[in-house]
């Protein structure tokens, strides 16, 4: 018999047959799919799996934050509800989670929200989707913060808000924070929560989805400057060290050695041997766990990936979409 007191709000846009697998994992619970302005038929595939369906305005703008919201308020409305899983529209719940994740919150009032291990459906598919699966990785036991896929206390989300639905990266951490400034805390189960069908394949779409994290980082940083219940202060640091003073020293002694001096070329040799000192560290780190190619793989991804990161942090500066 399904359970009344848990419900699961799904978003999604563009999913199409991800979809059709997302919904099929909900075990029955009442489901809302809230739909960012899809074209490919996605409002009628969930009418099709039997959910509820709530299409947002476009004239007010998508974004995740307002998709979350959306279901919720709707959810919220139903004073039996405790417990709301959100999902993404392209992750597919374990069969057991729910349970799982509502024990888990009845057993401690003071959790706000749970969520378990999150898995890359083809992690071995390409080198980005393994980089996704490794990026999912979170240790069991507490937690400072949450993404996407989580299950929240009905009376939490009612005691703290919403999530801010003007944030277009970030809004997950961000509602996180807030939530553990009112006094509730998370946890992190050591058990599966669900498959991401992420399908990233080319370095197009890692770059795209790594500059939309430093934009977050940006975004938050400036919401909640100097917060002792994030880190994202050090994570701006590191973005704007390694992807900005390294490469602008390095750039400056090549043109200086070019205009007035071959000796500033020495400025720049030592930014680059700065930068392959950081890559060398980062894989004898991790080579232990994923072997000396992945390792590598992962500390080229590190050490790029601040570049994309801090093309992120300037387009939050310039006002510009991530």
């Amino acid at each position: 018999m399904s359970r009344t007191d848990i419900a699961i709000v799904v978003i999604g846009r563009n999913e199409g047959p991800r979809l059709d697998r997302c919904l099929a994992s909900r075990g029955g619970l009442p489901t809302v799919y809230v739909d960012s302005g899809s074209v490919d038929g996605s409002p009628g595939r969930a009418r099709a799996a039997g959910v509820e369906v709530i299409e947002l305005d476009p004239d007010a703008g998508h974004s995740a934050a307002r998709g979350r919201n959306a279901g919720l308020d709707r959810l919220l409305a139903d004073p039996a509800i405790a417990y709301i899983q959100m999902l993404d529209g392209d992750s597919i719940l374990a069969a057991d989670w729910t349970d799982r994740g509502a024990a888990a919150l009845h057993a401690d009032p003071g959790l706000g929200a749970v969520f378990g291990r999150l898995r890359e459906e083809e992690p071995d598919a390409s080198l980005y989707a393994w980089l996704s699966d490794v990026e999912w990785a979170v240790p069991p036991g507490p937690a400072a913060l949450f993404s996407g896929n989580v299950m929240l206390r009905a009376d939490a989300v009612r005691s703290t808000g919403r999530y801010r639905a003007d944030m277009i990266a970030g809004e997950d951490p961000e509602f996180a924070i807030r939530m553990r400034a009112a006094g509730w805390h998370f946890r992190c189960l050591d058990h599966p929560m669900a498959i991401h069908q992420g399908d990233i394949r080319d370095m197009r779409q890692w770059w795209r989805r790594t500059c939309r994290a430093g934009y977050a980082f940006a975004a938050l940083n400036a919401l909640h400057p100097g917060s002792p219940l994030h880190g994202f202060g050090r994570s701006r640091t590191r973005i704007l060290f390694w992807g900005g003073v390294v490469p602008i020293v390095g750039l400056g002694g090549l043109i200086l050695a070019a205009a007035a001096d071959t000796r500033w070329i020495a400025l720049a040799g030592a930014a680059l041997l700065l930068v392959a000192a950081h890559i060398v560290r980062l894989t004898l780190r991790e080579t232990h766990r994923y072997g000396l190619w992945r390792a590598s793989a992962l500390a080229l991804s590190f050490t790029i990936g601040k570049y994309a990161e801090m093309a992120g942090l300037i387009r939050f500066h310039l006002g510009r979409r991530p």
